[in-house]
């Protein structure tokens, strides 16, 4: 069958915030996941001057979709214009830009333009892609006005750390721990429950409880991408109050020694009105910042050293 006409969408918001910091935040690409709630994880693939090529990977109507992009970012004009290389079911092609209207030395509108076409003309394609546009444009929008307008600078915001251990053992023996995350409430003491899918080879969404120090339980939500053995990468979907965003990575480096180097990284997005809630008015960003650490990097570590014992147990035996 034919592929549908051409649709084009137009979604905008008006931020207080300079254009130029907008334009370099939706150039960062690889920013997008602790900023974006649609993207899962972003990579810049190559780059010449003001012309790129990356890879995505996003949610889309629930579904985890991937795709690599052109983008070309002209900073003059102030805008960010894309085009899928190869585009996903039922896409069939996507383009679009990011234009940034400055309305005063304070004060932008943001627009951003979609095109594309679906495989066929049926009106289920057209809705579903349509539906998917429209709600993570609005998500898209809508986070880049609350962040912007939360502070002056997004890295004041930005807390970044990482935890490491090493390991006696072959990489393939702690990257199936750490993949079977569905083994994790009977294999870490502070995971009580969990619910995994994985829709797609690699591609895992999973539900858990996890017990804080005080003995009370979250519930958190996340999407999680496996890649060869090595690596994998995840963004949290359903946050604590005082997080506006939280992405991860669980990376395994092999050592001259033979030993593994096992690191979980943390990006974490804080929210300003979220700590004032749950932590209180008069707790800063940086105490925000030295008491998310403290309970991230606690079940880090208690992961890792589960991970370091299962891989050497059976590497030993």
């Amino acid at each position: 069958m034919p592929e549908s006409e051409t649709q084009h969408t137009r979604h905008s918001v008006t931020v207080k915030a300079p254009a130029e910091a907008l334009f370099d935040l939706v150039a960062d690409v690889e920013r997008w996941p602790c900023i974006f709630p649609p993207t899962v994880h972003a990579e810049r693939v190559e780059q010449n001057g003001s012309e790129e090529r990356i890879r995505l990977w996003a949610l889309a109507n629930g579904e985890v979709k991937s795709w690599t992009s052109h983008r070309s970012l002209d900073r003059e004009r102030l805008t960010v214009r894309f085009r899928q290389e190869v585009s996903q079911p039922p896409v069939a092609a996507m383009g679009g830009e990011w234009v940034f209207e400055p309305r005063s030395d304070q004060e932008t509108v943001v627009v951003l333009h979609h095109d594309y076409r679906t495989l066929d003309d049926a009106p289920e394609k057209l809705s579903w892609v349509r539906q998917a546009v429209d709600r993570n444009s609005a998500a898209e929008l809508g986070r880049l006005r609350d962040v912007m307008e939360q502070n002056d600078e997004v890295g004041t915001l930005t807390l970044e750390f990482e935890d490491s251990v090493r390991v006696q053992a072959p990489p393939s023996a702690v990257f199936r721990f750490l993949e079977a995350a569905d083994r994790w409430p009977e294999r870490l003491p502070h995971v009580s429950r969990m619910e995994l899918r994985e829709d797609a080879p690699g591609i895992q969404q999973m539900e858990m409880d996890t017990l804080a120090a005080d003995g009370t339980t979250h519930t958190t939500k996340s999407v999680r991408v496996c890649f060869d053995g090595r690596r994998i990468v995840y963004k949290q979907t359903q946050l604590p109050k005082a997080m506006a965003g939280h992405t991860g990575e669980w990376l395994l480096r092999e050592q001259a020694d033979g030993s593994v180097l096992v690191t979980s990284r943390h990006v974490v997005l804080i929210d300003r009105r979220g700590v004032a809630q749950v932590l209180g008015e008069k707790v800063t960003v940086d105490e925000a910042k030295a008491i998310i650490r403290t309970a991230l990097s606690r079940n880090s570590t208690t992961t890792l050293e589960h991970a370091r014992r299962f891989a050497e147990e059976r590497s030993d035996g």
